[in-house]
């Protein structure tokens, strides 16, 4: 039985711990070495924002781009977490944006500074309800799209991931306790793309969820 906190993991997960260039075609279009170990970040929970709210542009952003995503939610807490026993602790699964205030990031980068307020900020989180792990039983193999205005713009498989869900739950779990209700943001394939004002866009994720956002 899913617990309330897992249900409702937006009120009660205390962190977003998202996983950056995670696909190899990602990493390549933006630049970046294929890493050998996952590169983390976090995100706070005031970043989420749902179906029908509108994502906003941060300040000082003039590229701000989408990344579509597979959440894992943690259903039971740990650490040290061993990956054989990983997936014991996924308590569901989300279709996420993680929104990135591109040019904020790459003068981050270039300064050797981290990317908080390019991956941070209000709204940077657009995220749907909990699928349960019934529905998906096989999140290694999701195809996830993303449009805007009508257009693909993303599309891409999880069986493309550099590191997979079980090894990222334990790797992660070294570092931070994971909590009931935490959510962990696989990674984007490619091509993350630039947006304006006034624009929708739609994520799907094979046949089992569809949600739109607007900017």
């Amino acid at each position: 039985m899913t617990s309330n906190a897992v249900l409702r993991f937006r009120e009660f997960g205390k962190k977003i711990v998202a996983v950056g260039r995670n696909y190899k075609e990602h990493a390549a279009e933006l630049g970046n070495v294929v890493p050998t170990k996952p590169i983390l970040f976090l995100k706070p929970t005031t970043s989420y924002v749902i179906q029908g709210q509108n994502i906003k542009i941060p300040p000082n952003c003039k590229s701000l781009h989408h990344e579509v995503e597979l959440g894992v939610v943690i259903g039971r807490t740990g650490n040290n977490i061993t990956e054989d026993r990983a997936m014991e602790h996924v308590g569901g699964y989300v279709l996420a944006l993680d929104m990135t205030a591109r040019d904020l990031q790459d003068e981050a980068k270039k300064k050797g500074l981290p990317w908080t307020l390019a991956k941070g900020f209000d709204t940077s989180c657009p995220i749907g309800d909990l699928i349960s792990t019934d529905k998906l039983q096989q999140p290694d193999n999701v195809q996830l799209w993303l449009k805007v205005n009508g257009q693909t713009k993303q599309d891409g498989n999880t069986k493309d991931m550099i590191f997979s869900i079980p090894y990222l739950i334990s790797y992660i779990s070294k570092y931070f306790t994971l909590e009931e209700g935490d959510v962990i943001l696989t990674g984007t394939p490619s091509v993350s793309d630039l947006l304006i004002k006034e624009i929708s866009l739609m994520l799907e994720f094979q046949t089992l969820l569809h949600l739109n956002f607007s900017v």
